[in-house]
């Protein structure tokens, strides 16, 4: 009977050994399945940070032509108003002296208006297509700057 004790033994060992590296190799699967999962996700969040990368530089491209435009269009209203008033005021005539400063005012309010109507336009488009282009770049909201469009030129 001892013989037989002993050689139970024997096998169990054996076989204690032989199953041994089979669980080594299950946590080495483990611990690889979890590295690929935290590399794959710190791919796809990069991925997402790179589109919304794009999707702001394309914002601002757009609002840099924009904001020049506006600039343009407030510094030719301002060149019209001085050349129609320093008109008016050449003019020996008190009447035609007022009627060339209200054309001058009139026409500098209505340039004014359709730059600021112009900008607020394309700043709207701008921001817009910013946020038609996030979503679908499918970024956490933490890695955008949505919530500073407020702070943006108000174009009067």
């Amino acid at each position: 009977m001892k013989k037989k004790s002993f050689l139970f033994l024997v096998v169990l060992l054996v076989l204690s050994f032989m199953a041994s590296p089979v669980l080594a190799q299950t946590d080495g699967t483990t611990t690889v399945t979890a590295t690929t999962t935290a590399t794959t996700k710190s791919a796809d969040v990069a991925a997402k940070i790179s589109c919304v990368k794009t999707a702001v530089a394309t914002r601002e491209a757009a609002l840099s032509v924009s904001v020049g435009n506006h600039m343009q269009s407030v510094q030719a209203a301002y060149a019209t108003r001085a050349n129609t008033l320093a008109g008016a005021y050449a003019n020996t005539n008190a009447n035609a002296v007022q009627a060339g400063v209200k054309v001058a005012w009139d026409g500098f309010r209505k340039d004014i208006k359709a730059a600021s109507s112009k900008w607020k336009t394309d700043r709207n488009s701008a921001w817009s297509a910013f946020r038609v282009a996030t979503k679908a770049c499918k970024a956490a909201s933490n890695i955008t700057d949505a919530h500073n469009s407020g702070s943006e030129l108000n174009g009067q």
